[in-house]
């Protein structure tokens, strides 16, 4: 379960609690098991419990993507511009990938939301973005 060493007066113990139940303690000190018995009752962790609650409306349908007018492309998370594949005036198509996000150590392809034209990159690559700048605009 749980091993330690102690030393106590120049002398080294290497001791594993093997189990503990209510106020009794099985341990094994330097490869001798004995039995003790504590002060006070221990209580074992317990694990937590999960309790799903039932839905009380039924989920919403995701609204459709804005297929006219300016579109904005956000950081979904904060990170690093590792690459950029767009430059304004540059023609894509939904789910194109526009750039590459390097976010917690993994890099993310952020996508076209929608068909249309590059009007704006608002970030070069080295930037450091927060969760919800504006990358992009797709107009």
């Amino acid at each position: 379960m749980r091993r330690y060493t102690f030393k106590i007066n120049g002398n080294n113990y290497s001791v594993e609690i093997k189990s503990i139940e209510e106020n009794t303690a099985e341990i094994e000190v330097n490869g001798t098991a004995y039995q003790v018995e504590l002060g006070r009752e221990m209580k074992a962790p317990q694990p937590p419990k999960l309790v799903r609650s039932a839905p009380s409306a039924p989920p919403k349908a995701p609204t459709p993507l804005n297929t006219s007018g300016l579109s904005q492309i956000k950081a979904p998370l904060p990170g690093t511009i590792l690459q950029i594949m767009i430059a304004p005036g540059t023609a894509v198509k939904r789910e194109q990938p526009l750039l590459v996000l390097e976010a917690m150590k993994m890099e993310n392809n952020i996508l076209a939301e929608k068909d249309g034209t590059v009007k704006t990159v608002k970030v070069r690559e080295g930037d450091t973005v927060m969760q919800g700048d504006v990358l992009v605009e797709i107009d």
